[in-house]
């Protein structure tokens, strides 16, 4: 993968020939190896920045297996980051320093060691960037075929990471469709954990491939030290964690082997994706933060612009897609300070009509029964309106009821021989994108919309289907082990296109909600859609794991309708909007179906939220109380860098009589400035006894506020769903 940023302006560069430790450093992380020429660079330390001196005194660590990248056969028990079969069969490889290079680059410093076979020529070099202004370590290998014949990779992870045993916790996501990103938090014990995914087009419903670990017991969010790791890759991966009968932890992560063993021919590179690693002292917080500043300043696609304040029509409307409807729906988000209106699913379509979800992909043209004035129309309504327009698209797939499919069904993964299993709604189909033809395809239906209307502002792209049959009628029958690897390959050189030529529009990657939130997809997207499921409750949970490593402004959180669509629960307008803040803020619940006095208070809050975007949007995030410690309250906050202003959220997860809360003390303030205490979204009776009142930042962070159990709203108005959001400044 490509950081955002090119990063190839090289000013100087300078070849290590002298035998002994190398420091990889950011402003607050070192990174040391020990390298000797002819031998297997070994990992010395990871932490915490170290004085020379100290570099220098670095004891060698003992009782571990600290080689650099491990290759399998020499000491085939242990496991390994390489693994291969050369053109003559044989097994086992070996890996000796021949250099080291370090050069600089716009925003970074490029340490490269080089390793080759001494009985084969086969190179491996291994890859650390270190940022500048960033606490980031990014590490990839480039695997180079010069033998005379082809070789089989079997294994390539793109690092590993030795970790010294003691009281290790590993912090991990899961979840699934409507349920995504769940914090799960387990002690490291001997044996092999691990977190793959093997969905072939989408990565991140079941696990996500990123860990954080927790050096000294359970993790805290302010405290402790705490090691991050992101695999930056869209496709199949796999992070596993094998603890021996030594004294180490070992990390491994890249992509995931399973059924891609790759053949890589003479004089062809093989790139692993970019592992990116942190460290903090400052607990799983302060490894967010280092994640978001990165995130925001070298992954994320525009990730220095605020983002839009939109509705978007799918739980509005469904399919029900209607000329008449967007043009209501584009005047109401307008009439509540909104700036964006995005149609969704079922606008497209001509001999196969999109009225469900079992036809019409691959078909972009307008439905002119639903839209008679196209997309023009829209255009010209969004304009009227004054509002920006968006428009959903799922250009990677197919329907066998489609005008695309009877044209060309050679153009969908299928296994030879084989009838092709069909997804979402019993005819969907999944597009071959390691064909050049394909590719071209989906680069189209983009190319198509922009160049004829450029003034669309917004894309959802969707994915709404995994590889569910393992078969490339492009590929060559020796090659179709490639097809997870080439499939994401193609997709990226699609948005790569799409980028090079729209730098501009925004574009939000959903993938049956947060499918494809990941370090891989970001360069080329603006956000994700974090679930489709949008209750409220469940979205502070989901919304809190997401949090570990992506930032806010990537976070897509809109307000719904109750009872809500996907569990039915009914939470209070209020406590929806104040979930909803705490990421990019949008609207999903269709305004005509709101009373005025609800429409009103969506009004307010969208105009409170404009003033606190910045914060939110590009502050330090501070979690306070996890929802996860099961107290019956959740809090959070982001800071602005320079700490003159901050936005706490506070949420009750659960409602009881005679209930007992914790006060919840702040952080990442200036103990010596005074906050003034303003509260967003009010809808008590009575301000609360801090409005207006300010506090040292010291005691806000050491004694905190203490905040009323439930809403002071009037008789008829009282619910269980308490929230607060308060303005710091």
């Amino acid at each position: 993968m490509k950081t955002k940023t090119l990063l190839s302006a090289f000013v100087a560069c300078a070849t290590i020939l002298h035998a002994g430790p190398v420091s990889v450093e950011t402003p607050n992380i070192s990174l040391v190896l020990d390298i000797e020429k002819g031998k297997v660079p070994q990992y010395v330390y990871f932490g915490n920045k170290l004085k020379s001196g100290d570099i220098a005194r670095l004891q060698a660590p003992t009782g571990g297996r600290m080689d650099a990248y491990p290759a399998y056969g020499l000491n085939a028990p242990a496991e390994a980051a390489i693994a291969m079969r050369h053109a003559d069969g044989n097994l086992s490889t070996a890996l000796q320093t021949t250099g080291v290079t370090t050069s600089q680059e716009e925003h970074a410093t490029l340490t490269t060691i080089t390793m080759e076979d001494p009985a084969y020529p086969v190179v491996v070099k291994l890859n650390y960037r270190a940022y500048n202004d960033v606490d980031m370590i990014e590490v990839w290998a480039d695997i180079t075929n010069n033998e005379k014949g082809t070789i089989t990779l079997t294994t390539f992870a793109s690092a590993m990471l030795p970790v010294r045993r003691g009281d290790v916790w590993v912090s991990h996501l899961h979840g699934s469709w409507a349920n995504e990103t769940r914090l799960v938090e387990e002690p490291l014990q001997p044996g092999v954990f691990m977190i793959k995914n093997k969905d072939g087009s989408r990565n991140s419903h079941t696990d996500h491939a990123e860990v954080m670990l927790s050096l000294d017991g359970k993790a805290r969010e302010n405290q402790g030290a705490v090691i991050g790791a992101a695999l930056c890759y869209s496709g199949n991966y796999r992070i596993m964690i094998d603890t021996d009968d030594t004294e180490y932890h070992y990390l491994f992560a890249g992509i995931n082997e399973d059924n891609s063993e790759y053949h890589l021919k003479k004089g062809e590179t093989f790139t692993t994706p970019p592992l990116a690693l942190t460290f903090s002292q400052d607990g799983l917080s302060g490894a967010s933060r280092n994640f978001h500043k990165w995130g925001r300043k070298y992954k994320l696609m525009h990730g220095d612009k605020e983002r839009k304040i939109l509705l978007n029509s799918w739980e509005g409307v469904y399919f029900d897609i209607n000329q008449q409807g967007m043009d209501q729906m584009m005047a109401d988000i307008a009439s509540m300070g909104g700036e964006l209106f995005v149609m969704d699913d079922g606008w497209f379509g001509d001999k196969y009509p999109r009225k469900t979800d079992n036809s019409s992909l691959g078909d972009w043209v307008v439905d002119k029964q639903k839209l008679p004035d196209g997309i023009e129309g829209l255009l010209r309504d969004a304009k009227k309106n004054g509002v920006k327009f968006g428009i959903w698209i799922e250009p990677e797939m197919g329907n066998t009821v489609s005008e695309l499919y009877e044209k060309h069904p050679e153009w969908i993964i299928k296994a030879p021989r084989r009838d092709a299993v069909l997804g979402r709604g019993g005819t969907q189909v999944i597009l071959d994108m390691a064909n050049p033809k394909v590719q071209d395809f989906v680069f189209s239906i983009v190319d198509n919309l922009l160049t004829k209307y450029p003034e669309i502002d917004y894309i959802k792209w969707d994915a709404n289907m995994p590889i569910l049959n393992h078969g490339s009628q492009y590929l060559k029958a020796d090659e179709q082990s490639h097809l997870y690897i080439d499939y994401h390959r193609g997709f990226e050189k699609v948005c790569q296109r799409v980028r090079a030529k729209f730098p501009d529009v925004t574009i939000q990657a959903c993938a049956s909600g947060g499918g494809r939130a990941n370090w891989g997809v970001l360069p080329y997207f603006d956000e994700f859609w974090v679930s489709d499921n949008t209750d409220a409750l469940q979205r502070i949970y989901m919304q809190w794991g997401t949090s570990y490593f992506f930032p806010a402004i990537a976070m897509a959180s809109h307000i719904s309708a109750v009872p809500n669509h996907t569990v039915y629960r009914t939470t209070a307008l209020k406590y929806r909007i104040d979930v909803a803040m705490s990421g990019r803020l949008g609207m999903e619940i269709q305004p005509k179906n709101m009373t005025d006095e609800e429409k009103n208070l969506c009004r307010n809050a969208i105009a409170e939220y404009k003033g606190i975007r910045p914060i939110i949007q590009f502050g330090d995030i501070y979690r306070l109380l996890s929802p996860y410690d099961r107290k019956g309250l959740a809090s959070l906050m982001y800071v602005s860098e320079n700490k003159e202003k901050a936005v706490f959220f506070w949420w009750k997860t659960e409602s009881f009589q005679n209930e007992h809360l914790p006060r919840v003390k702040m952080a990442g303030l200036n103990p010596d400035k005074l906050y003034k205490v303003h509260e967003l979204n009010r809808i008590d009776v009575k301000p609360l006894d801090c409005e207006g009142k300010s506090y040292s930042g010291e005691y806000l962070m050491s004694h905190g506020l203490e905040i009323p159990y439930r809403n002071n709203v009037e008789w008829g108005k009282k619910n269980d769903w308490s929230s607060r959001v308060l303005l710091l400044e």
